[in-house]
């Protein structure tokens, strides 16, 4: 007996001992492994990276930017269905464990033996642990990894409270398809918020985090089922789903939702990227992409829809009047023709319109097939427009047959067709030949009390070219620039009916330069004319003349003041616009002209929030202290101050929208005067044609066009700002004001309309048919006012002498 008991003190003395030295080995251990690990507190203010969305006018969404798609929830707004269905799946002792589950840990050792060989093996990760792993440590499969994993639990359960660190895995868990965390999980997988999810849903969001890519109901649907089903039998063995709630979330079908096409704006690609472009500059690339910065935009989706679809519709019209330029690609015919066209990549921006390839030419048709195989035939009605492309924009003869144009084995673009152009209809899949455009353009629309801009579109194809030529391309604005040196000059005292002379003008340029001869478009001289009529017909000679006559350096001055161009060159061929702008620039300075003088700011973005929904930006900067009422209650509306500067006079302003509104009526624009509204604007066109343009408006809302190649080539003789450019402007104005009553331009106080003889700018006899109201300051009235007169100076040190030809043809600024 005492043998025994001997035995027995010797194996407890044996455990003890052994016990310390486990002990001992295991704080060695944990000391070994706890040095220099990851600093676990900086988890206390930890903000995840969160999607930032750009969102329209509307609300819609425009786009996204993320790293990670994910929308942060916090814990005590995660219903506790999803955090029910993740504690059955991941961590059903959570609430209770120190970091790391030991019964998990033994029950895992167990099923490894006894798969040793044959699977991978399996983890007991608490909820805690992947916390750590995911935020601090690496996923790498080691013995060290995993003993790190666990220290840092430990240390993490002492430092946090279970619901901040089930806040933070919520909210970091990879669950496919590019979404981390529950939110973003819900929204793509069903297109739902959290309080929305079905039970089922639920469960399958917590089936996820094992291996999302194995579970996707799409691509495999009775794997992502059998896992949803075990997630549901978990939530029923830990009590939180009944048994008659698990069967019918069983039987309830698993599918995705994708999200409705209606809640994202189509195309504004261009607009979307120069928001991109801004938010980047104003807050950098780490808060574009991992900040959630919720970003409310100015742009109106009917708007930037019709503005992509009619210059599109503007640049195909040009391109079509200038010829063909040949098919897309040539192969050979083969029984796997097929297979030929697939090898074709057709260039960029080809949508909506479809490659095909030629299979046989009659004498009026053309038949073709189609990547599906299918076939077609193109009509001599969709055919004979195609006269070949010469130099210089010019077009050859027109073909006589359809062998003219295409012949087998041409690969070409085609687009659908089910009637001619007289409406006459087509039989079955006949298709009508289709060529892309070399011309590119822009297009803005603004709001001109605001400075809001509405729509954008910076080219034909945003898949053919990301290069936004309403923000990117400087370009020249002849005679589009004109109404500032009239404005200069009506702000210094000149009238609608001041006389300038329209006869020849010529400078020295200096020695070795030929004189600078500028003209009129028609070559022709006009003799004394009212200022009103030099710029309904865009007159050069008369706007050389006023531009000299006030001084460019006023001229410079005001292109400066209203942000058209900063260091305007104070030389006579800027006032024809031999300067370079962009688009949105020189659209806001018209805005500037129509709101009565006062300056704006261009803006794509209305407000930014921060993740936590604090204002951080707002484009609109007045003061509303009667805004925030708690109560709306029939009160009178708040009255918010206009704090804007003046650059210019409103009277002056006024003045000069009338003359504009006469380009419409009478002059270069009388193109868009069947928009059937009141409207201004003024044409303009670049040296040689390289640059045509449009800048119009009504009383609230102003556009601008520009048309041109990047590499700046003439668009062909007679390719004006009128030709080119207005139908652009017409056609988006017809659609864009189509709802809108006509309103007439406002006129400021202290304004007086004087009936006036259009052609004299004297007072009106009441017989004069060709008579006006004109528009004059209190202290002015008709026959009062400058003259102009004068041929130009014939030095070359007087600072006015442009040093380059740039403007100097008989184009140059334009009659269009």
């Amino acid at each position: 007996m005492s043998w025994l008991l001997r035995l027995v003190a010797i194996l407890l003395m044996l455990l003890l001992l052994g016990g310390l030295a486990a002990g001992a080995g295991g704080l060695a251990l944990f000391y070994h492994y706890g040095r220099g690990l990851p600093e676990f507190t900086q988890l206390a203010n930890y903000q995840p990276p969160v999607s930032t969305r750009v969102h329209a006018g509307d609300g819609r969404m425009l786009t996204e930017y993320a790293i990670e798609k994910r929308a942060f929830v916090p814990i005590g707004a995660i219903p506790k269905k999803v955090v029910d269905a993740f504690l059955s799946a991941e961590d059903k002792s959570f609430y209770t464990h120190p970091g790391i589950d030991l019964f998990g840990i033994a029950r895992a050792a167990l099923t490894n033996v006894r798969n040793m060989g044959t699977r991978r093996p399996v983890g007991a990760s608490t909820i805690t642990q992947q916390v750590a792993k995911n935020f601090l440590l690496t996923n790498e499969v080691s013995i060290e990894r995993k003993i790190k994993e666990m220290i840092l639990s430990f240390r993490i359960e002492k430092a946090f409270s279970k619901d901040h660190i089930l806040e933070l895995y919520l909210n970091e868990i990879y669950l496919g398809i590019g979404a981390y965390g529950v939110a973003a999980a819900a929204l793509h997988y069903f297109d739902k918020s959290l309080d929305d999810l079905s039970v089922a849903e639920t469960a399958f969001l917590a089936a996820l985090p094992k291996a999302p890519n194995n579970y996707h109901p799409q691509r495999f649907p009775e794997a992502a089922r059998a896992r949803r089903d075990w997630v549901l039998e978990r939530m029923v063995e830990d009590g939180v789903l009944t048994a008659k709630e698990a069967e019918a979330a069983r039987a309830e079908p698993l599918f995705m939702r994708q999200r409705p096409d209606n809640i994202y704006v189509k195309g504004a690609d261009w607009f979307a990227e120069e928001v991109r472009r801004r938010l980047a500059k104003n807050y950098g690339e780490d808060s574009l992409y991992k900040g959630g910065l919720s970003v409310r935009t100015s742009l109106e989706p009917r708007l930037q829809e019709i503005a992509d679809r009619v210059l599109r519709k503007g640049l195909i019209s040009y391109d079509r009047r200038h010829g063909w330029r040949g098919p897309l690609g040539h192969v050979q015919l083969a029984e796997d023709w097929t297979t030929q066209l697939a090898k074709v990549q057709p260039p960029g921006g080809i949508d909506p319109w479809e490659t095909a390839l030629v299979l046989a030419v009659g004498e009026n048709f053309a038949d073709i097939g189609l990547i599906d195989g299918s076939r077609g035939r193109i009509p001599w009605t969709e055919l004979h427009w195609a006269r070949p492309t010469l130099e210089e924009q010019e077009v050859g003869p027109a073909p006589k047959r359809a062998a003219d144009v295409v012949k087998p084995g041409d690969v070409v673009a085609v687009e659908a067709v089910k009637a001619n152009s007289d409406g006459v209809a087509y039989p079955a899949r006949t298709y009508a030949l289709r060529q892309p455009p070399k011309i590119e353009g822009a297009l803005v629309a603004m709001d001109p009390h605001t400075g809001r801009v509405l729509a954008l579109s910076g080219g034909f194809s945003y898949a053919r070219s990301q290069f936004n030529r309403a923000t990117q391309a400087m370009r020249q604005p002849g005679s589009s620039f004109k109404p500032f040196i009239y404005l200069a000059a009506l702000d210094a005292g000149y009238t609608p009916s001041s006389l300038i002379l329209d006869a020849p003008f010529v400078i020295e340029q200096g020695p070795g330069l030929p004189k600078w001869k500028p003209q009129n478009y028609t070559g022709e001289f006009y003799g004394p004319s009212t200022m009103r009529t030099g710029i309904e017909k865009s007159r050069n000679l008369m706007t050389v003349r006023l531009a000299q006559a006030i001084g460019m350096d006023k001229v410079a001055d005001y292109a400066h003041r209203l942000n058209i161009t900063p260091n305007l060159q104070p030389v006579l061929s800027m006032a024809l616009g031999a300067g370079e702008t962009t688009v949105l620039n020189l659209t806001s300075a018209y805005s500037m002209i129509v709101n009565g003088g006062r300056k704006v700011v261009p803006s794509l973005i209305d407000r930014v929030q921060d993740r936590t929904g604090k204002t951080v930006f707002r484009h609109d900067q007045r003061a509303c202290a009667d805004c925030a009422v708690p109560f709306w209650t029939n009160q009178a509306p708040p009255v918010i101050p206009d704090t804007r500067e003046y650059v210019a006079d409103p009277l002056s302003a006024y003045q000069m929208v009338s003359m504009l509104q006469g380009v419409v009526e009478r002059g270069t624009g009388v193109i868009v005067s069947s928009v059937g509204k009141p409207l201004a604007g003024k044409t303009g066109t670049s040296n040689d044609f390289r640059d045509a343009w449009f800048m119009g408006f009504s009383p609230d809302f102003v556009v601008g066009v520009f048309t041109g190649f990047d590499d700046p080539l003439t668009l062909g003789k007679k390719e004006t700002g009128s030709a080119v450019a207005a139908p652009i402007f017409r056609d988006f104005m017809k659609e864009a004001l189509s709802d809108k009553p006509a309103t007439p331009f406002r006129i400021p106080p202290g304004i007086r309309l004087v009936r006036v003889d259009h052609k004299t700018g004297r007072p009106a006899g009441p017989n004069d048919k060709d008579a006006i109201l004109e528009a004059f300051k209190p202290d002015q009235g008709p026959g009062e006012g400058n003259v102009i007169e004068g041929f130009g100076t014939t030095t070359d040190d007087s600072g006015l002498a442009p040093q380059d030809g740039g403007a100097s043809a008989p184009s140059a600024g334009g009659l269009y």
